[in-house]
């Protein structure tokens, strides 16, 4: 995850990019849910959890370059198969995009767990590298 990164966005970019991700997988997470629960014949449930399993990645911000991806996958297969209104799948899978090429931000657990350490001996001093 560092390779695909330099660094994770912290200020007003980190909060905008834990603000798109609540949004992306709010929307990503209802959708599926509704359409879940009112399958056509013939269409696999297991789209649609899976729908719900990349929005909970992209909530905590867990492999965000996958999740992202697999949210514009699952919308782009539901404006394929002309599932619910066509923008707003267009707008989910665009948003999913961004994330997976952008980063999940400093409020995520890709920074936490995929972030730049600094590592001080005893011998260094706080202000010194």
């Amino acid at each position: 995850m560092r390779r695909l990164f330099s660094t994770f966005a912290q200020g007003w970019p980190g909060a905008g990019l834990l603000i798109l991700r609540l949004v992306a997988c709010s929307a990503v997470v209802a959708y599926s849910l509704n359409r879940l629960g009112v399958a056509r014949p013939g269409e696999p449930a297991i789209v649609q959890v899976a729908a719900i399993i990349a929005g909970g990645l992209l909530l905590v911000g867990l492999w965000t370059p996958v999740s992202g991806c697999l949210v514009a996958a699952f919308s782009l297969w539901a404006l394929i198969v002309k599932c619910g209104d066509p923008w707003s799948n267009i707008l989910l899978a665009a948003m999913g995009v961004a994330l997976s090429m952008i980063g999940p931000g400093v409020w995520s657990l890709d920074a936490r767990l995929y972030g730049w350490r600094r590592i001080l001996t005893s011998g260094t001093k706080r202000g010194s590298l």
